[in-house]
């Protein structure tokens, strides 16, 4: 009896709870027609102590654990066995050589051996050997033997150097220059090296960027402003022979600091964004898609939809309703004309914010007035109806960048972010695995990064291969490209 009273408690409690979301979600609905037919007032995006300041920053407890788990996974990759044997160098290469003697004071000592280690090594457009030469040194009194320390490779005991992987990488991943056709370079030069060799290669390399990966999730999991995209990836399947399977990458960009996140996902489902966006606080910008709008309207979450998605629906419909469509567009413009002016003069946040309020506003409660009167004269079938329909529901999403200066008025930034990815599906037009495409992930993201921050990827790559792995973890941000670029350029000063 007891149990039959807990449980229909239970069930009201929930019947409750789903009535009052019901309730709040249609007073909300209810708000926004209110808004759009008669106006939203300036002090709607004035003030208000419900919208969150940018930008946002991850709490300490949280930074000091993300540095353990990152030392964690430094130590594991550099203890990790990679080796399955070497490639033969080539013998017409001219040589480097780089003499290393054990520190101190060697006076007392008389050099007995060396040992030489080879590993091939490359500029751009020119492959040469780099040969470490070791000096052994014994003490007079026989008391112990010193050897010069072999500086940290990629690959232990492989012969290709930090720069010849970045080469690789680079163009595999920014050019879309598949490994095949890198091997072809190779050959030109009477470099043969197995197909094998150069994919186990780039493996090895990627596994080397995965702690700073890490690290760069745990970042984009505290930023308070998110763009979010996907974009599809054929995978070959091992269980269905022959089959490719359709992946997604799921794009995160952070508009404050310019960084890039590509997760690969098997399935483009809500459970692919659990990862980042279940503990996600701030504003979350996107398109129509229905995974975003759930998560949009969580508690802490304030959803920013894309007036360049809202646009190209009513360029759609210029064959359809050209004086409509073209009115539609025409407001739109003006929208954009405040965006570029803000840009032309260098505007501060809060001077972005005031323009906007003061000139955007106005243009964006005459559009909703119009939709809102003209869309029950519409077919909603028609291509006109579509695109009044797709900003009439997400009104208040369309409207929200007006919150904070430094929220964008579309999702253009996290579009251009995956040009890249579409462009090298067309040379190598598939990952061979899941693991591999989530590797590429890596490489997509960081190179993306590169772009944004206009450092040299090739040489941003190198210079991390060759210090990841003796890097401090807490020093590991060092690393990112922003970083690495500010550095150099402070060198040049």
């Amino acid at each position: 009896m007891v149990d039959s009273l807990t449980q229909d408690s239970a069930h009201k409690d929930e019947k409750i709870d789903s009535l009052t979301r019901e309730r709040d979600q249609l007073r909300a609905r209810v708000e926004m027609l209110q808004r759009m037919q008669f106006g939203q007032s300036r002090e709607r995006f004035e003030g208000d102590p419900a919208q969150m300041s940018l930008p946002f920053d991850a709490a300490p407890s949280e930074v000091e654990q993300q540095q353990e788990e990152v030392k964690e996974k430094i130590e594991y990759i550099r203890k990790r066995p990679n080796h399955k044997g070497r490639a033969k160098l080539p013998e017409h290469l001219p040589v480097q050589e780089i003499e290393i003697h054990p520190e101190g004071d060697l006076s007392d000592m008389v050099c007995i051996g060396k040992e030489v280690t080879e590993e091939l090594e490359c500029e751009p457009a020119k492959f040469y050997i780099k040969r470490y030469i070791r000096y052994k040194y014994a003490a007079k009194n026989g008391d112990g033997v010193r050897i010069g320390e072999l500086p940290e490779r990629v690959i232990d005991k492989g012969i290709p150097g930090a720069g010849l992987l970045a080469m690789i990488l680079t163009g595999k991943y920014m050019d879309h220059l598949p490994l095949y056709r890198q091997k072809q370079i190779f050959t030109r030069e009477n470099i043969r090296i197995p197909s094998s060799t150069i994919e186990g290669w780039t493996k090895e390399a990627l596994i080397k960027l995965h702690p700073l990966y890490e690290q760069l999730i745990f970042d984009t999991k505290s930023k308070g402003y998110l763009q979010v995209d996907e974009t599809p990836i054929k995978v070959l399947d091992s269980d269905k022979k022959g089959a490719a399977h359709q992946g997604y990458y799921w794009v995160y960009h952070a508009p404050l600091d310019g960084t890039v996140l590509f997760d690969y996902q098997p399935t483009r489902g809500q459970v692919a964004a659990k990862k980042l966006l279940d503990t996600f606080k701030g504003y979350l910008q996107t398109d129509g898609y229905a995974v975003y709008e759930k998560y949009g309207r969580k508690k802490d979450v304030t959803h920013l939809a894309c007036w360049a998605h809202a646009r190209r629906e009513f360029e759609r419909a210029l064959d359809n309703d050209r004086p409509r469509a073209e009115k539609a567009l025409l407001m739109i413009q003006q929208l954009y004309a405040v965006e570029r002016q803000a840009r032309e003069e260098k505007l501060a946040a809060d001077q972005i914010k005031e323009l906007r309020l003061t000139d955007s506003l106005p243009v964006i409660n005459e559009l909703g007035k119009w939709i809102f009167k003209e869309i029950k004269s519409t077919l909603p079938k028609s291509q006109i109806g579509k695109a009044m329909a797709y900003a009439y529901a997400r009104w208040d999403a369309l409207s929200a960048y007006l919150y904070d200066g430094n929220l964008q008025i579309d999702n253009n930034l996290c579009e251009n972010a995956i040009r890249p990815v579409a462009l090298g599906r067309k040379n190598y037009l598939f990952a061979g695995s899941h693991e591999a495409a989530q590797r590429a992930a890596m490489i997509y993201s960081f190179f993306a990064i590169c772009k944004k921050h206009e450092a040299n990827p090739f040489q941003w790559l190198k210079y991390t291969l060759e210090n990841i792995m003796a890097i401090n973890h807490k020093n590991l941000k060092d690393l990112y490209p922003q970083n690495y670029k500010r550095k150099l350029q402070e060198s040049n000063m």
